[in-house]
């Protein structure tokens, strides 16, 4: 992948300053939080399982959040996306533990991308999400978490590592593993990158 999806990141000070106010009931801080990261929540979840799901149980998330947020408490260099993001995570494995089965790709109402040469369709940076999800679709869970999480939410390397309980340093290895893997997917898939 040549870019990162560029996102602006929530100032983690005034994020904490709306966690602490919601934490005594501010319903409208709350509703700040749910602005800045709504869009976010809902991408990491869509890239994981189908459309319909993916807006029911990101509406799940936050009401998780709402119910556990007196529980939440700042740690050093550890986030409030970093809980955030750990919700949403285990929300996913919850989904997948209850349904007991996989998800088959190729039963999922998506294009043959093999079919799609035309060069105005794959050109640079705007590979469309179908083709995206496919790709991501067929790597281990490690690292769609961390292609997700880095390259689609554009989180930075600490909140990743806090998530993904690893060191910063176990993480960038793991990222390079995973975009390697990546390259090699969409190499057999036949689209130009």
């Amino acid at each position: 992948m040549k870019g990162e999806m560029k996102k602006q990141e929530p100032d983690k000070e005034k994020v904490e300053d709306l966690v602490l106010r919601a934490q005594h009931g501010d319903t409208d801080a709350f509703g700040e939080l749910y602005d800045l990261y709504v869009d976010n929540i809902y991408r990491y979840i869509y890239f994981r399982v189908d459309r319909e799901e993916a807006l029911d149980m990101t509406e799940n998330v936050f009401l998780k959040v709402w119910d556990n947020l007196k529980s939440y408490k700042k740690v050093s260099n550890k986030y409030f996306s970093s809980w955030l993001y750990r919700i949403a995570h285990n929300s996913v494995i919850d989904y997948y533990r209850m349904r007991r089965e996989t998800v088959d790709i190729a039963k999922m109402n998506l294009p043959d991308e093999k079919r799609m040469n035309d060069p105005v369709v794959l050109t640079e940076q705007s590979m469309s999400q179908d083709v995206l999800k496919v790709a991501i679709g067929k790597l281990n869970k490690k690292y769609r978490q961390v292609i997700l999480l880095k390259y689609i939410n554009g989180l930075d390397n600490s909140e990743i590592a806090g998530i993904m309980r690893r060191s910063e340093g176990n993480l960038r290895i793991l990222k390079f593993r995973a975009l390697k893997a990546l390259r090699r997917i969409l190499e057999d898939m036949n689209v130009n990158y």
